[in-house]
């Protein structure tokens, strides 16, 4: 039961959604823990972050568009987040938050799982938060053939020039064997929903596709990817590992294997 002692957990998004609400909770009460997760918006981030300090919730969840306004606001950066200028993670400590990126840690366990080729050519479409975590992750895997598009060019030059990739203005006549969407296209909900993230001609001619969009699990990118038979790799399972760094941080528990795959499975029927 919630009572005066019961710890707030939270998100903030600009779409809120159901995943990490419900995958939080979950642990919380298979393992008998005085917390409580719920999910939140706001057009005030910075009122938001010193709301989180001010009234003692001890952790957030950061998503988009709010993983980079929200970094004056904090107390300490932790080298996760402070390697590519982005945080999606704040635990609060008696009042003194501290940030980390745990998407990036998810990528890079992603790529070690699936294993990855560094020699691979790649191509990243995006340029915000979750893109930063995408192409350092790859950069720290050591792979050089590296392609980075976005919408925002200029975002986009920054992020290449930041990691010494390439930039390219257009995805016309452009291939690699790994293509890697981190951008909203394709999410449930949003204006893109119904979209592939790259032309189909590109998905033909890739080995890999890899969405970092978490619902639904099989975005149009993923379901056509599939259909032409296209290793792929699901925002679904980013969100979960990213998840489980996110509850041991908060909670310094880490669930059993099992318990995290009955969580998830659970999480993904609300969602």
């Amino acid at each position: 039961m919630i009572n005066k002692d019961t710890q707030l957990c939270m998100s903030l998004s600009g779409r809120p959604g159901n995943f990490g609400t419900t995958f939080h909770n979950y642990l919380y009460e298979k393992l008998g823990l005085n917390f409580i997760y719920k999910a939140f918006t706001t057009q005030d981030i910075e009122h938001a972050v010193k709301g989180v300090r001010a009234l003692g919730v001890r952790g957030c969840a950061v998503s988009m568009p709010f993983k980079e306004s929200c970094m004056p606001f904090l107390d300490e950066i932790h080298s996760s987040a402070k390697a590519i200028e982005s945080v999606n993670t704040i635990v609060n400590d008696d009042g003194f938050l501290r940030a980390y990126n745990t998407d990036y840690i998810a990528i890079v366990k992603l790529i070690e799982k699936y294993q990855l080729n560094n020699y691979a050519s790649v191509i990243v479409q995006g340029s915000g938060g979750m893109a930063k975590a995408v192409v350092a992750a790859f950069k720290n895997r050591g792979f050089e053939k590296v392609k980075i598009y976005a919408r925002n060019a200029k975002t986009g030059r920054y992020l290449a020039a930041l990691y010494g990739y390439e930039y390219i203005d257009s995805l016309v006549n452009q291939c690699a064997e790994i293509l890697v969407n981190a951008t909203p296209i394709g999410m449930k909900g949003g204006k893109e929903e119904t979209e592939l993230a790259f032309p189909q001609s590109m998905i033909n001619a890739a080995n890999i596709a890899f969405d970092v969009v978490a619902i639904p699990a099989e975005t149009p990118f993923i379901r056509y990817a599939e259909s032409k038979g296209k290793k792929v790799i699901s925002g679904a399972e980013v969100i979960v590992l990213q998840a489980v760094e996110q509850f041991e941080l908060y909670t310094h528990q880490r669930p059993s294997k099992e318990l995290i795959e009955e969580a998830a499975a659970f999480a993904r029927t609300r969602s």
